[in-house]
């Protein structure tokens, strides 16, 4: 069997084992999803953040660019109970920061007023054809209504037993999302302690206890990880620092230069943006908050106080107040179009096949 056809490109109806991460935060535009589902992999669009109406109109417009396959990827709600005072004490110390980016004089405004299940209802309307989520695992009849509307259902595990919990609960495939991943993990078991354990250890260990396709995650950049997870026994690769860096991707240009002059010990985790570990380039936000003498809320509470702050950021292009999302690899990252890079994916791990049977590997 060639590499190009496994168990994962069968269920999903695609060419190539090649998944881009569905990365919330707005990086993953309709023309990046269409681009790669359009060259046979599968493109993501990442609505954890989206309202139900700008989450029909993306969806839609993918569909005016491609007619493959292409999946939608959400947040399940993570609960929490915030502390007043904590919470209060974070509000006017970010002050100092929100003054080097000339937040200070813009509104507070309220929180989303939507939820989850607004979400997943415009998923079932517009029958997207796979749906992916993170940190935790939706409601029973979430995934029954699902496989109903006949979608595609992948969670994301970061440990052994989340994948065989995600499995007990219906779903069809899993990624496997080792420590090396960039920005938040999917960890829902054991959030207290964030187990990080690498991809390379991972995906093994998890394809020996499950009985559906498993999908390797984190620190996957070229063909190299490719073939490597197909050799630990992975069905297919997620790729998610990768794709920040497509002429697609709506990722800041400052943030994509960022992961291509970064080295290997760039990356950090911190709670510091959102209250939740995330793996990205160390800038001076992060360095000033491992000072912060005092606990953090938790997220989403961190990722909405700092929010004014990342945005004002971003238009001023500083990126020592942004949140540089990138994995432990981000460095290999190149500045092309998704298409293009598609293309070399295929292409890079044909000749590593062709050279290892050249040298009798």
């Amino acid at each position: 069997m060639a590499w190009q056809q496994t168990t994962l490109t069968e269920k999903l109806k695609i060419a190539y084992p090649i998944i881009q991460a569905g990365m919330a935060g707005g990086v993953t535009s309709p023309e990046l999803v269409a681009t790669v589902s359009n060259r046979g992999g599968l493109g993501t669009l990442g609505a954890g953040y989206l309202s139900p109406d700008a989450m029909r109109d993306a969806i839609r417009e993918i569909r005016q660019q491609t007619e493959r396959p292409f999946a939608v990827n959400l947040m399940v709600p993570t609960l929490c109970h915030p502390d007043a005072s904590i919470e209060q004490r974070m509000k006017k110390h970010l002050r100092k920061f929100e003054e080097v980016v000339e937040a200070l004089a813009e509104e507070e405004t309220g929180g989303s007023s939507f939820s989850f299940e607004d979400q997943v209802q415009v998923v079932l309307e517009e029958k997207v054809p796979v749906f992916s989520f993170t940190f935790g695992i939706p409601d029973s009849t979430v995934i029954q209504k699902m496989h109903a509307n006949q979608t595609v259902v992948i969670g994301t595990a970061t440990t052994v037993r989340e994948a065989i919990e995600l499995e007990e609960n219906g779903v069809d495939a899993i990624v496997a999302q080792g420590g090396e991943a960039g920005g938040h993990r999917g960890t829902f078991q054991s959030s207290s302690d964030f187990p990080s354990i690498g991809t390379m250890a991972l995906v093994p260990q998890m394809v020996d206890r499950v009985n559906i396709p498993v999908i390797a995650s984190g620190g996957i950049m070229d063909g190299r990880g490719i073939l490597a997870s197909l050799s630990l026994g992975a069905a297919g690769v997620q790729m998610g620092s990768a794709f920040l860096t497509a002429r697609e991707s709506r990722a800041h240009e400052k943030h994509k230069q960022a992961l291509i002059q970064s080295h290997d010990e760039s990356a950090v985790i911190t709670t510091a943006f959102s209250g939740r570990p995330a793996r990205g380039i160390k800038n001076r936000f992060i360095q000033e908050m491992e000072h912060y003498p005092d606990s953090i809320p938790p997220y989403p509470v961190q990722n909405a106080l700092t929010k004014k702050m990342r945005k004002h950021a971003s238009k001023q292009g500083n990126t020592e107040y942004m949140s540089l999302w990138g994995g432990q690899a981000a460095s290999l990252a190149r500045l092309e179009s998704a298409d293009k890079f598609m293309e070399d994916l295929v292409q890079q791990v044909d000749r590593l096949i062709e050279k290892l049977s050249n040298s009798g590997g």
